[in-house]
């Protein structure tokens, strides 16, 4: 409180506020570093998503967000499962042809089916979640999914987007 009883004035320094919120939201974003993962559906059907978090260990639930105008929309739409793939720091190949519209995204890919999912051999770690609930949310789906499956193929350092770039992450402190 000012000396007043006022509440303080806040100041806003008006360079940063843009009118178009959704090129703030990107802009500002683009700061915020997150790792990269491959979600497949049956279909098969996949996409490259840095949108995948953890939400609750009791239960264990995890989940992501798919674009409604996404080429795998519809196919998260309809499967009851999902498996996450969290790519390693040598993995951009694979992210950048899942991030691609128009392509058979799984092409080379080595995979194997887990209850009717795909799973892609060659991710260092992936998950597999029966979906829980679906959320619409602005102009995407939030999917959560109960954890059934999963492991640790590799030890190996994230792939991390950061900036408009894929980055591997180095540790600060010992």
């Amino acid at each position: 409180m000012c000396p007043t009883g006022a509440p303080p004035r806040q100041t806003v320094d008006r360079r940063t506020v843009e009118p178009d919120r959704a090129a703030l939201l990107r802009r500002t974003l683009r700061r915020h570093a997150a790792g990269v993962t491959v979600i497949t559906v049956p279909g098969p059907a996949g996409f490259t998503a840095t949108s995948f978090t953890s939400v609750s260990l009791r239960p264990a639930l995890v989940s992501f967000c798919v674009a409604r105008t996404s080429s795998a929309a519809d196919a998260v739409a309809r499967a009851d499962r999902f498996a996450v793939h969290l790519l390693g720091a040598d993995d951009a190949d694979l992210a950048d042809r899942f991030a691609r519209s128009g392509s058979d995204r799984f092409a080379g890919a080595r995979i194997e089916l887990h209850a009717g999912v795909p799973v892609l051999s060659d991710a260092p770690a992936w998950l597999s979640a029966r979906i829980a609930a679906r959320h619409p949310v602005g102009d995407h789906v939030l999917v959560v999914g109960e954890v059934e499956a999963g492991g640790v193929r590799r030890p190996s350092p994230a792939l991390v987007r950061h900036d408009g770039a894929y980055a591997r992450p180095a540790r600060l402190h010992p």
